[in-house]
């Protein structure tokens, strides 16, 4: 008699069988509802259970999974809630990346209970592309802080767009400033664009205070994080960087060296290899969006002189502006790792030694 069916004989008697092995779980994941498949660590199907989205209903089916269950989602649509409530009743969750899976997903026969099952079985035999699970209170600081300043730039763009219409140049580096805020309230605009300005500009302000308040949030929640106080002495990388690079990256000890978070940042650049033939094209551009957009941020606020400087200029002369933007940008990275990883840049020390 074969496990599973010795589990529904016991189980139409009433008797408990709890499971005897440790229990792999994918879940295929929905906006509304989730199939959920259970496995033996051998592949043995054990349960599939469909779901209406509700942390209380997905806690009680892990339940079903014994004590620490290995569990499976993918990157898709709000699966926030779900790795949530996983983690709190005590799974070790997983998160598949959708571009990795969907190489393993080339079948005639497709529905969501083998999507559950794939998912499992790639977690199983120790092959699945997984994504990083960012700790979630300084995730959604850092990330709703991004957001706002991306709003607050499209706002800011839409204003030298209305100025750009109206054929206006006022030569100030800072057109949000004080005397750029004063120089804007004297330029003589037509009715419709002046309206536009005013409008554009209160909403500006908004975004201002949200965006102080989160900025003070995320200041607290990192305070006496030795790592955020060694990157911040990078040149360019100042509290704002630093709060992107200290939540998105997590636990550094996670990557070997520098070269695999870079990799992880989608930093490094496509690699197709077949027999003798080797091709390398541009950035993968598959990784964290935040970490990439700081570092790349952060070589341009880079002073002159300083060695990221230097070796950007010299890469530039050679390549080309974009090759070394990238370059410099992984340089930065390099850097921000061993910071992270050490609680000091020990290039650094060494470089104000010499001066």
């Amino acid at each position: 008699m074969s496990r599973k069916v010795h589990v529904r004989f016991c189980e139409s008697r009433g008797v408990r069988f709890p499971p005897a092995t440790h229990q792999f779980v994918g879940i295929d994941l929905h906006r509304q509802r989730s199939v959920i498949v259970r496995q033996t660590d051998s592949g043995e199907q054990l349960a599939v259970a469909r779901i209406v989205n509700d942390p209380a209903s997905l806690a009680l089916q892990l339940e079903k999974a014994g004590e620490h269950p290995e569990v499976v989602l993918e990157a898709t649509y709000g699966w926030y809630w779900a790795a949530d409530t996983l983690q709190a009743a005590g799974a070790t969750v997983h998160l598949a990346h959708p571009l990795g899976v969907k190489g393993f997903r080339y079948r005639r026969v497709k529905n969501d209970v083998r999507d559950a099952r794939d998912l499992a079985d790639l977690l199983r035999m120790n092959r699945l592309p997984e994504a990083w699970i960012a700790p979630p209170p300084t995730r959604e600081l850092v990330r709703y802080r991004a957001k706002l300043v991306a709003l607050r730039s499209g706002l800011k763009a839409q204003v030298h767009s209305v100025l750009a219409k109206a054929g206006v140049l006022i030569p100030v580096s800072d057109l949000f400033g004080v005397e750029g805020r004063e120089r804007l309230t004297q330029v003589p605009l037509g009715v419709a664009y002046a309206q536009r300005v005013i409008s554009l500009l209160e909403l500006i302000d908004v975004l201002d205070a949200h965006e102080g308040r989160f900025f003070d949030r995320i200041a607290a929640e990192l305070r006496g994080h030795p790592g955020n106080r060694a990157i911040q002495e990078l040149p360019g990388v100042g509290p704002t960087l630093g709060a992107v690079f200290v939540a998105e990256i997590g636990d550094v000890h996670r990557f070997t060296d520098p070269s695999h978070l870079c990799s992880w940042a989608g930093l490094t650049p496509k690699h197709r290899e077949s027999d003798t033939v080797v091709r390398r094209g541009h950035i993968t551009k598959q990784g964290s969006k935040l970490v990439r957009w700081a570092a790349v941020e952060a070589i341009q606020r880079q002073p002159a002189g300083t060695k990221i400087s230097v070796d950007r200029k010299r890469i530039e002369a050679r390549r080309g502006r974009n090759i070394a933007k990238v370059a410099a940008a992984r340089k930065l990275l390099t850097l921000v790792y061993y910071g992270l990883r050490d609680g000091q840049i020990r290039a650094l020390a060494h470089h104000k030694a010499a001066a």
